[in-house]
């Protein structure tokens, strides 16, 4: 967008901010929902840079507040992009094999409803080093 005016300035402006907004709400972590996405080499190879801009865009676009931040490597390589999702006062849950179709179901069913979908990485999972 080229900007022209006063008016488009304020509005890129406006956006830029909605978007930090939604990335990163420290005040109230512990109440709103949290997604973090698994950006080491393995994740980012994979695409989870495009999957974070997709889920920061849908919670915008949906009007939900969320916390999406970037993580490390979770452990789960073979997995990738991976994210783990926090509801308020829940236990994480970590998705695997995340693809923009999986990040609209995730919002629709968990982050939404409360309802677990298919791609969970379950806790008891054990890497080669364990």
């Amino acid at each position: 967008m080229k900007v022209k005016s006063l008016a488009d300035l304020k509005k890129i402006k406006s956006d830029v901010q909605q978007k930090i907004k939604l990335r990163e709400q420290g005040a109230n972590a512990e109440n709103i929902v949290q997604i973090k996405v698994a950006m080491a080499t393995c994740g980012i190879a994979s695409g989870a840079k495009e999957i974070m801009n997709f889920i920061i865009e849908e919670l915008d676009f949906r009007g939900l507040d969320g916390i999406v931040t970037q993580t490390g490597c979770m452990g789960y390589c073979y997995a990738e992009p991976t994210i783990e999702v926090v509801l308020p006062g829940k236990e994480p849950v970590v998705y695997g094999f995340v693809t923009r179709d999986k990040v609209m179901e995730i919002i629709d069913k968990h982050v939404m409803k409360g309802e677990l979908v298919d791609g969970i990485i379950p806790v008891s999972y054990k890497t080669i080093d364990e």
